[in-house]
């Protein structure tokens, strides 16, 4: 074989070998394009407010009726228990609640209507059997506690959604097996709240408070709450175990839901601030 022959063998298998590897670098570059084509570009900051509005929303109840137990523990862990009937009518924020205790007999039939409202300043007010009179609860007495609990007043009010600014801290906290949102909230109004601000933990999944830590005006943590046992009743999730804690007293109380029941049809003059107290239900 002559020498041409050979160099001209050569010069084709260089060109099959080129064009082998153009191929493969267009089809490298193919892929490459592709997968940055289809790759998620990041995801848009999540707006704290709206998360929280997602809370409130996913509440689609127009009344609702729960039975539960309360139990109150003192800073040596000794415990009393009581018993109550919630009812509420409205959504989240703007609605008239009702809490009537059923036991012990010494509290049977005291109750407490809070009636929140966007734009107007929240009213409660109490119905003690003994006296058979209604009183409201004065602003001072918001950051008492309730019937002896852990709750206070305040606590016990729904809050309005706008009488808070938030603000996100983070998006990827562990609570009880759910990735959670955690959020500042601060009241727009410092002198109608006796928190300067709270923590908030709100599950990602399903727009469920797990976790907060209410902040004082001092700025040191004053109280905790915490949420378990998630279940889902009518198409609406809600925790059926919730502990809330008094840092500096050292004291808890524990409530379990023990009914809970949606769109029952209730009367809204069940709620009224005259005969709320003696009303039969």
């Amino acid at each position: 074989m002559n020498s041409r022959s050979m160099g001209s063998r050569r010069r084709k298998k260089m060109l099959r070998e080129s064009a082998q590897q153009a191929v493969l670098l267009a089809f490298a570059l193919a892929l490459a394009f592709l997968a940055a084509a289809q790759a998620p570009g990041p995801s848009p900051p999540a707006d704290p407010k709206a998360i929280m509005a997602g809370v409130y929303r996913q509440d689609t109840s127009h009344d609702r009726t729960l039975r539960a137990t309360m139990d109150v523990f003192d800073k040596t862990g000794q415990s009393r228990r009581k018993k109550f009937v919630l009812l509420r009518v409205g959504a989240l924020g703007d609605s008239k609640t009702l809490v009537r205790f059923t036991d012990p007999a010494e509290i049977r039939g005291v109750t407490l209507l809070s009636i929140n409202q966007s734009g107007v300043t929240d009213r409660q007010f109490m119905y003690i059997p003994a006296q058979q009179r209604v009183r409201p609860v004065a602003p001072r007495e918001r950051s008492e506690r309730f019937v002896g609990s852990d709750f206070t007043y305040e606590d016990i009010a729904e809050p309005v959604l706008d009488d808070f600014t938030y603000r996100m801290l983070s998006a990827s906290d562990l609570m009880e097996g759910h990735e959670t949102y955690k959020i500042e909230i601060d009241p727009v109004d410092p002198t109608r709240s006796q928190y300067k601000y709270i923590y908030c933990w709100i599950a990602r999944d399903i727009s469920v408070i797990m976790h907060e830590e209410m902040y004082g005006q001092d700025g040191h943590l004053v109280r905790t709450l915490h949420a378990s046992g998630l279940k889902k009743v009518s198409s609406i999730w809600g925790a059926r175990h919730i502990e809330v804690q008094t840092v500096p007293e050292g004291t808890r109380t524990v409530l379990t839901i023990d009914e809970a029941h949606f769109n029952t049809g209730l009367s809204e003059q069940l709620f009224s601030p005259d005969t709320f107290g003696t009303a039969k239900f």
